[in-house]
């Protein structure tokens, strides 16, 4: 029994050391070489800041680009789904009310032609990101709303759709907070 003894404290010891302090370590040096240095990739507009890259935001105005709805109100501490089926009857009331103040916003839609998405929330309640089709959808109450060419905001769009990786990897998206930021600089 004490000839185990030694070599157990030995080996906790050592896992200490390289778990507690050395994986951190490496972790924290590997972060500050990444873009924003381990803090997110921040948007800025004249020098100021108006949101993370990577974290979706509320945007209830219809002169803007809305994104998906979050279940957990937008908060990054407190990331996470609703977890209610999609049998739920609390869920299918969310989901309705969702749908009706995007048509009541977007006249001229039709329910059936409404991307899940806009309606849905995802996992982490937190997705930046839609698809070009529930982007362009909202083009003609932003059009009207700022006195633009449909054309002009379909070409913003597509200039901010991110392709796929090498044409296979991953869906095309629209960062939300982007394409805002580009449509206020739009005269």
């Amino acid at each position: 029994m004490k000839k185990y003894i030694w070599p157990s404290i030995k080996l906790t010891l050592f896992m200490v050391l390289v778990l507690a302090v050395l994986y951190p370590a490496l972790i924290a040096a590997v972060s500050k070489a990444a873009p924003g240095q381990g803090k997110g990739e921040t948007v800025s507009v004249n020098g100021k800041v108006v949101g993370y890259e990577n974290v979706g935001q509320r945007f209830t105005e219809d002169k803007y680009f809305n994104g998906r709805p979050s279940a957990v109100n937008y908060n990054a501490a407190g990331s996470g789904g609703s977890n209610k089926a999609a049998s739920n009857p609390d869920y299918q009331k969310t989901v309705q009310e969702r749908i009706d103040t995007f048509l009541a916003h977007n006249p001229g839609v039709k329910k059936e032609d409404i991307p899940a998405e806009l309606v849905t929330a995802s996992g982490s309640g937190l997705d930046p990101d839609l698809s070009p089709a529930a982007a362009l959808i909202q083009v003609r109450r932003i059009a009207a709303v700022r006195h633009l060419s449909e054309t002009k905001l379909m070409t913003l769009v597509s200039d901010h759709t991110e392709r796929p990786l090498m044409g296979i990897a991953g869906p095309s998206k629209v960062n939300v907070l982007k394409l805002n930021v580009a449509l206020d600089t739009l005269k």
